[in-house]
């Protein structure tokens, strides 16, 4: 799995323990920090290759569908540059370790490319 592919499993694992009745305190919190610095990025990244605004749209899109927006959202990040973003690769990887603990979404339920 690719830095991108694990940012985009972490929205997504976040968004799903979201959408429980119970849903995990701590998935949340990281969840929420991590979408709250991709936002940061993407609207950074507005100069630099996709409009801000457009990347930022997409990942509310990923959240609500992430079937049907994984390709764009991937492409939104490859263009960001998340992948090189230690604050968000972090964030990602305490979101799939806090789902762990109580069992959401995984990557083979992401179906990403291997």
């Amino acid at each position: 799995m690719t830095e991108v592919e694990l940012v985009a499993v972490a929205l997504a694992t976040g968004a799903a323990a979201g959408l429980t009745d119970s849903a995990n305190g701590a998935v949340h919190d990281r969840y929420t920090g991590l979408k709250l610095a991709v936002r940061r990025r993407l609207r950074g990244a507005g100069a630099r290759s996709l409009a801000g605004g457009y990347g930022v749209r997409i990942l509310h899109a990923y959240e609500t569908d992430p079937d049907m927006w994984r390709s764009r959202l991937l492409q939104v990040l490859t263009g960001s540059g998340v992948e090189t973003d230690e604050e968000i690769l972090a964030a990602a990887r305490a979101v799939l370790r806090a789902e762990r603990r109580t069992g959401y979404v995984t990557a083979r339920t992401m179906h990403l490319p291997r």
